[in-house]
């Protein structure tokens, strides 16, 4: 991702949208699934962020499974490296495809202006799991194909050369067990992926994990300090600062690559990123192009326990919505609701299906035998901590900050962890005071 500002770059969006008109019906029209595919038809454009499944034909195959239920419906793929930047462009006009992944940028209220809805909440909450995350007004407008667990991957075979086998149950002893990697072996400790910017988004997925709370995210709104001394996010990011104060990461993360680092950790060049679980099948298929062992490659949680548990948070990975603005809706909603509940992506890859009753993959097999608490991210209160974020223009859920955080870490941005801190915690308290919490 790429933004001079959270606030400024979604309200050109808001503004340019409001302004465009546009065509194919406005915010209230329902994309709502077929009853006869034998009447869709039409061609439909999916953006996606899957471009090495663009790249390999994997989606291909999906559209021409697709293509045998709903022989009238085209379906075209737009491949986009960095999806978040590039969507955001896109959606200051009405050319976003006519079903896409939404933003992480966007705030829930500002769904209705780019999505159309896809059913009533309580209909579709008896059928997927995650729709709350995605639910305005009694209105869904998001359907996550899968859940994620989070945690780090990591390279086992790396982390026993260096004498490790039990899972880190501290930050303190997750360094050491780097320091230890960066000693004994030839890999890279840990990988930031800090140029691809994204991935370093996902440590806020960790909000919950030090505490085993699922209300850690919600209570955001009420924390005036949320980088204070013993909280998760203080926890979460001290781990970050000082793996890379500490010199266990890539040399320069300004060359990182995404797609490279799956490559790298398949063959035991990288020892660990911090992800989601939807991320150990591509890389375990990454392992087995390069002739390495696809079983090397394991999931561990956030080097904390409560109460002698793990725990790591679950929640929805990307979801689906039709764009607002297309006039293909009931095509759209076929394919998303075709590509969630049958083509088999989710268990192809060892993730978690949002279909209601699915069992968890095999990938995760660790988390069950170790006794893993998987808690479900509670999302109450988030329009009140979206709000506050994006007064504060910190971006919790975007990049720009962890980058910053990064390159103080790393000498190339003045200050230190305690200062940083200090300058994100009085943020968040002046925009609670703004807005009257």
């Amino acid at each position: 991702m790429r933004r001079k500002s959270t606030a400024l770059v979604v309200a050109t969006m808001v503004a340019a949208t409001a302004c465009s008109g546009g065509s194919g019906g406005g915010s209230g029209e329902i994309a709502a699934p077929p009853s006869d595919p034998a009447k869709v038809s039409g061609e439909i454009t999916v953006l996606t962020n899957r471009s090495d499944q663009l790249a390999d034909g994997t989606l291909k195959k999906y559209a021409e499974e697709f293509g045998k239920v709903y022989p009238g419906v085209k379906v075209k793929f737009e491949g986009l490296t960095d999806y978040e930047g590039e969507t955001k462009i896109r959606m200051n006009t009405e050319n976003y495809g006519d079903v896409l992944l939404i933003p992480n940028s966007l705030s829930r209220k500002q769904y209705p202006t780019f999505f159309a809805p896809l059913g009533k909440a309580g209909d579709l909450s008896a059928k997927f799991d995650y729709t709350d995350h995605a639910t305005v007004d009694g209105q869904v407008y998001g359907l996550a194909n899968i859940g994620v667990a989070n945690g780090f991957v990591y390279n086992k075979a790396v982390w026993a050369k260096a004498g490790i086998t039990d899972w880190p149950a501290t930050p303190a002893q997750f360094v050491a067990d780097l320091e230890k990697i960066r000693a004994k072996t030839a890999a890279v400790p840990y990988y930031t992926n800090y140029k691809d910017g994204w991935p370093l988004t996902n440590w806020t997925n960790a909000i919950g994990s030090p505490t085993c709370d699922p209300g850690s995210y919600d209570s955001l709104a009420r924390t005036a300090e949320p980088w204070s001394r013993g909280s998760d996010l203080h926890t979460i990011d001290k781990l970050l600062y000082t793996v890379v104060d500490e010199k266990l990461t890539e040399s320069d993360p300004t060359t990182t690559n995404w797609e490279d680092s799956k490559a790298q950790m398949g063959t035991g060049k990288i020892a660990s990123m911090w992800l989601g679980s939807w991320a150990i099948g591509q890389i375990r298929a990454a392992a087995e192009a390069a002739g390495k062992d696809p079983d090397d490659i394991g999931f561990m949680p956030f080097p904390a326990r409560k109460h002698g548990k793990f725990c790591s948070v679950l929640r929805p990975d990307y979801q689906y919505a039709v764009n607002v603005h297309s006039d293909k809706k009931t095509a759209a909603r076929a394919w998303i609701d075709w590509y969630i509940t049958k083509s088999g992506q989710a268990a192809a890859e060892g993730s978690i299906s949002s279909v209601k009753g699915a069992p968890l993959p095999d990938t995760l097999k660790p988390f069950s035998d170790n006794d893993v608490t998987l808690i479900p991210q509670h999302q109450k209160n988030v329009t009140e901590v979206n709000a506050v974020d994006k007064a504060s223009e910190i971006g919790i859920t975007v990049q720009d900050y962890r980058q910053k955080l990064v390159d103080v870490a790393r000498g190339a941005a003045d200050g230190d962890m305690d200062s940083y801190f200090d300058e994100l915690n009085g943020k968040w308290s002046e925009a609670q005071q703004t807005l009257g919490g």
